[in-house]
């Protein structure tokens, strides 16, 4: 009974929160945001994520992830999205190769705004993204799916209050897998269910801190091969342009990593 009950708390986790992967719009946190990239501008993202593994990933301990973004508004609703990891992963002393690194798979992606946030209004701003993540990295040296990944999700935002802003992401990977080296689901067969949710508040003006909760299930929901992680985190404008990321994250299940930090930056060319 108690495994039942935790199958259907997850299946209703991911129905009701509505990401998964890689794709980051509002750093350090995975929930993407219902904003598009201004017209003709190009918005740049660099983020380094260190992660301690699940034992079932043994002999792999650790794996750090650099990931470099490129958002570039091609209208004033509809941005194209760019970015791919360069991963290092660290084995136990037993293994035949102690650390394995290289670039891992390139994702290309197109949101489209089609809702605003209007003040007097209950309707939150929305957003519809399309992925496709190239097999660019190795699979044989884990750095890469070998798949082509296809992935359609929605986003809806919300101002709570003046200063606190939530958001809610859900989609489905159609084909391939979510994993991004050994962190994510690896399966060959059926779809991916995603849902991530987060909530931020502005402190300063120059300060915002927020949480989330984040996960990813297969089609039969084996629990024991999914993904549930949560990340407490925030930013910093260092100036108009350029604004530093930090998160401290924890997870459960096979797919998540057990502890992790994430420190970037982005910059806005305006």
């Amino acid at each position: 009974m108690r495994h039942n009950l935790s199958k259907l708390f997850f299946l209703l986790l991911a129905l009701l929160l509505l990401t998964a992967a890689e794709a980051r719009a509002q750093i350090p946190f995975y929930t993407d945001d219902a904003d598009t990239t201004e017209r003709g501008k190009a918005h740049v993202e660099f983020f380094n994520e260190h992660d301690v593994l699940q034992k079932s990933a043994y002999p792999a301990k650790r794996q750090n992830t650099a990931n470099f973004t490129l958002n570039y508004g091609l209208t004033k609703r509809v941005e194209f999205d760019v970015n791919f990891p360069i991963l290092t992963i660290v084995n136990a002393k037993t293994a035949p190769q102690r650390t394995v690194a290289g670039v891992g798979d390139t994702q290309f992606g197109v949101k489209y705004r089609f809702i605003d946030e209007r003040e007097g209004s209950r309707l939150p701003a929305m957003a519809v993204v399309f992925y496709v993540e190239a097999p660019t990295g190795d699979s044989a040296r884990q750095l890469g799916s070998g798949l082509t990944d296809y992935w359609l999700y929605g986003v809806a935002q919300k101002s709570l209050t003046k200063r606190t802003k939530g958001r809610l992401n859900g989609g489905v990977l159609f084909s391939g897998n979510s994993s991004t080296g050994l962190i994510g689901i690896s399966t060959t067969k059926g779809q991916v269910f995603t849902g991530n949710g987060s909530l931020v508040r502005d402190f300063t003006g120059k300060l915002q801190l927020g949480v989330e909760l984040f996960g990813a299930v297969t089609n039969n929901f084996r629990l024991s091969k999914g993904q549930l992680t949560a990340q407490v985190g925030g930013d910093y404008a260092l100036s108009e342009k350029l604004t530093l990321t930090f998160g401290v994250l924890g997870g459960r299940f096979a797919a998540s990593p057990r502890a992790g930090f994430h420190l970037g930056f982005a910059y806005d060319f305006k």
